[in-house]
């Protein structure tokens, strides 16, 4: 069992400031600004990639709720709200789990930078006509 599964058990102490049926959010026990959460779903799934869209669906609606609370009680200027898919992408615990970190300011800790090289050549490789339902 994964210390994520632990931890929806509650086999495993967290601070958790959510919790349903089939979802658990809790603090990260190393946030990179306050209020970082995690936010995961009970049943256990490797990462995005092989979670059902209904379970993704479910944990942006319960992000967005948390939100409306954290606007109130932490106040801060903006979110960001990842998913790390494998190791060579950050993920280190293989249950999926999404990263709700309130941003405060350009100087509070969290630094993320992209670098866009040939993105004409790369958005023609890469299209596919999806059609979402």
């Amino acid at each position: 069992m994964c210390i994520f599964c632990r931890i929806a058990a509650h086999d495993i102490p967290s601070s958790i400031v959510y919790e349903d049926d089939h979802y658990l959010a809790f603090l990260d026990i190393a946030p990179v600004t306050k209020g970082h959460t995690l936010i995961i779903p009970k049943a256990h799934y490797d990462d995005f990639t092989m979670t059902p869209g209904t379970v993704i669906k479910d944990i942006s609606e319960i992000a967005r709720k948390l939100t409306k609370h954290y606007d109130a009680v932490l106040r801060p200027n903006g979110y960001n709200f990842i998913s790390n898919a494998k190791e060579a992408a950050g993920q280190s615990v293989a249950h999926v789990h999404f990263h709700l970190i309130p941003r405060y300011d350009e100087m509070d800790g969290l630094i993320l930078t992209f670098k866009g090289k040939e993105k004409d050549k790369l958005s023609e490789a890469l299209k596919i006509d999806l059609k979402v339902k």
